[in-house]
């Protein structure tokens, strides 16, 4: 019964949307408002259907429904109930269902506003959501269907997944499944995906709007005006996705760090990237009528990087431990992805003399120019990301095809490794330019600036920043490019500490105490200091990044017990080793370490350990973290074979800062939900807003 009810509701959930998309073009073509309303109506459908279907699978893996194959694939009897409910994104079936999910929920949302200021716009909106979400419908449907059963043959071998009965089988039914990957049974595994997903499809809204701007040829700024909360909640979700899986990748992946630039990794950052430009760029078409071009194209970009990570991931075609398995999907996704871009650009160009900007830059030092600099830098790293990652995937296509086609210069090209000493030398100098730029673009004035003006308002940041610099030289960051990184975030901090400095001067000249003037500033302009905040964040993290990048010591060493080792101005000594088997269907071996400082006082006692998981056959390394503000005294059990009394092998990492780098997250998070949260008249200025003429911005300053 659950089985049908899900399946039933997936395929109406298709229906719907397809007929939402066909129904909203005739709409628009044939201006009826029934069809209209008809297709809305549809579309806001999708979610409670696709809610049922999802419901639907959750309660099949929490009752062990193992006779349906995403079941026995992703769940276990060992496992606790809540891991079972986020199994539903644990897998490849699921997670796609799950991102239909909340697509759906999104696009519902995007049908339930008002449409007064964009009812023209509205069809085009349909269609294009609606669209993007059949497509992830029908993969859900057709080629990973969450709902498929498990039949074994009559001639025995391996149980068969399929919707409906194969000729000559049997129904199958486990009596237990192969568990949910230890590496995704982690807490923030739990968050971290749904927060991925979220920023996904949140970019999905404001593409939408802006194809239709396109589609019926409105060049005016009235898109990025309605859909500006939904690119910032889109980019929340992404920043706090990319947040949460580092802190994952930290605790579980044995890296010692919290980025390795995995390909998996690096398609999430790409959609972030462009739509951090977005953000910015966006602002001078807003205030000045100028780059309506250049935010067409980042936020096609965007939405093209989102459905191409999404399809990273998926495809197989990547070695990660981020990666799903290999996939009969991917083919499908690079022709969407294909069709989708090319419609896309195609629009744009069609519309590329009608786009023309209503004003023109009047001089280099302006903000501007600073915002269309910071846009150039992120699409440098966007570029230099996306080459990276996809650079491995060129030369083996080619290899392939040289001994497919027996031609010998392709049969020589062997696939490239791409690792992160590329990603640092290409992409290390242009983030420092960038985090440089970020303290110095809120400085500048619009239209034009004169150098003096900036001058004064830089020369006490750049006075304070020197005896900073002295004072990291003899804490020990005698590195160059270290404290060229050092300065430049310390500048950064200080200038955007000296914006609030001034704000709230000037508040206190009017009678209100500091911190009054200070929680006023803020929520009477929350886009500006929001901004500034989300600025701090990035510098306590950029502080973080130097110091755990440039200051990390790690060793590795098999001891006995009782013997030690040193790293990083501690001393580690093994005291013992235990392998004992869990209730939940864990084989654990756990070791006992005490660390000392270089006083010789203990400081922690530590436990590493190993865990097998029986049920999926998987092992997991869970580190043993001794954490201050300072740094991270971090051991991993590598191995454990008896030498003479029992040795063990450890892999030992000292991270300095490191813990900035998640102190920087939350402040980041801070500022984003600053900025993103509305003003209390907000919906009487956007209401009582004139559509923007050139007139208009021409007169602007």
């Amino acid at each position: 019964m659950t089985l049908t009810l899900g399946l039933t509701s997936l395929l109406l959930a298709f229906a719907c949307a397809v007929y939402a998309a066909v129904a909203a073009i005739v709409a628009a073509q044939s201006k009826l408002n029934a069809w209209i309303d008809s297709a809305r109506n549809a579309a806001i459908l999708t979610w409670p259907l696709l809610t049922l279907a999802a419901l639907s699978i959750i309660t099949l893996i929490v009752q062990g429904h193992y006779e349906v194959e995403y079941v026995f694939r992703v769940s276990s009897l060992s496992m606790p109930w809540y891991l079972r409910v986020t199994a539903l994104w644990g897998g490849q079936a699921g997670s796609l269902l799950f991102w239909s999910w909340l697509m759906s929920a999104f696009a519902s949302a995007a049908m339930l506003r008002r449409w007064d200021r964009d009812r023209s716009l509205m069809p085009y909106v349909i269609a294009v959501t609606m669209i993007t979400l059949a497509f992830f419908l029908s993969l859900s449907l057709f080629v990973e269907n969450p709902f498929n059963r498990l039949w074994q043959s009559n001639f025995g071998g391996e149980p068969t997944p399929a919707l409906f009965q194969p000729a000559n089988t049997v129904p199958f039914a486990p009596r237990d499944g192969q568990g949910l990957n230890p590496l995704l049974r982690h807490p923030g595994m739990i968050i971290h995906p749904p927060m991925l997903y979220l920023g996904f499809v949140s970019f999905v809204v404001p593409y939408a709007f802006a194809i239709a701007a396109l589609i019926i040829g409105r060049t005016d700024d009235e898109w990025i005006r309605t859909t500006r909360r939904w690119t910032l909640v889109g980019w929340l979700f992404l920043s706090l996705g990319l947040i949460l899986g580092g802190r994952w990748a930290y605790d579980v992946l044995g890296w010692g760090g919290y980025w390795g630039w995995d390909p998996v990794e690096n398609a999430a950052l790409l959609p972030w990237l462009t739509g951090t430009a977005f953000l910015h760029s966006v602002i001078i078409q807003e205030k000045r009528g100028m780059l309506k071009k250049w935010n067409m194209v980042l936020i096609i970009l965007t939405y093209a990087l989102v459905i191409f990570g999404t399809f990273l991931t998926r495809s197989g075609v990547l070695s990660s431990v981020h990666a799903f398995a290999q996939s009969a999907i991917g083919p499908l996704f690079f022709a969407f992805i294909g069709i989708t871009f090319v419609a896309s650009m195609t629009l744009l160009f069609n519309r590329w003399e009608a786009l023309s900007s209503e004003t023109e830059f009047d001089s280099l030092l302006s903000r501007e120019a600073a915002f269309l600099l910071n846009n150039l830098l992120f699409i440098g790293i966007a570029f230099a990301t996306l080459w990276g990652t996809i650079y491995p995937l060129i030369t083996e296509t080619l290899h392939e095809i040289g001994i497919a086609l027996n031609i010998a210069p392709l049969m020589a090209i062997e696939k490239v490794t791409v690792g992160p000493p590329y990603y640092n030398r290409v992409n290390g100098p242009l983030m420092l330019a960038l985090v440089l730029l970020m303290g110095v673009a809120p400085l500048v004035a619009w239209r034009k600036a004169s150098a003096r003006s900036l001058g004064k308002l830089m020369w006490i940041p750049a006075a304070l920043t020197v005896p900073a610099l002295i004072l990291f030289y003899f804490l020990g960051a005698k590195s160059p490019v270290a404290l060229l990184g050092y300065g430049i975030a310390a500048f950064v901090g200080l200038t955007t500490l000296s914006e609030f400095v001034r704000g709230v001067m000037a508040r206190m000249r009017l009678g209100e105490n500091p911190f009054a003037a200070l929680i006023n500033l803020a929520t009477r302009n929350r886009r500006r200091y929001g901004g500034y905040t989300i600025h701090l964040g990035v510098v306590v993290m950029a502080f973080g990044v130097i110091g755990s990048n440039f200051f990390q010591t790690e060793t590795q060493a098999t001891l006995a017990k009782g013997e030690t080792l040193s790293v990083g101005g501690f001393t580690m000594r093994y005291d013992s080793v235990v392998n004992f088997p869990t209730e939940d269907q864990r084989d654990v071996i756990r070791a006992t370490v005490s660390v000392f400082d270089s006083s010789g006082n203990q400081v922690a006692v530590l436990h590493p350990r190993r865990d097998f998981f029986i049920d999926s056959g998987q092992p997991m390394t869970i580190p043993g973290v001794r954490s201050t503000l300072g740094e991270d005294f971090y051991v991993l059990l590598v191995d454990w074979q008896p030498i003479g009394a029992s040795g063990a092998t450890f892999k030992v990492y000292v991270n300095p800062l490191i813990n900035l780098v998640w102190m920087g997250g939350l402040i980041f998070i801070l500022g984003t939900l600053i900025a993103a949260w509305p003003d209390a008249d907000e919906a009487k200025r956007y209401a009582a807003a004139p559509v923007r003429t050139a007139a208009s911005v021409a007169g602007a300053d």
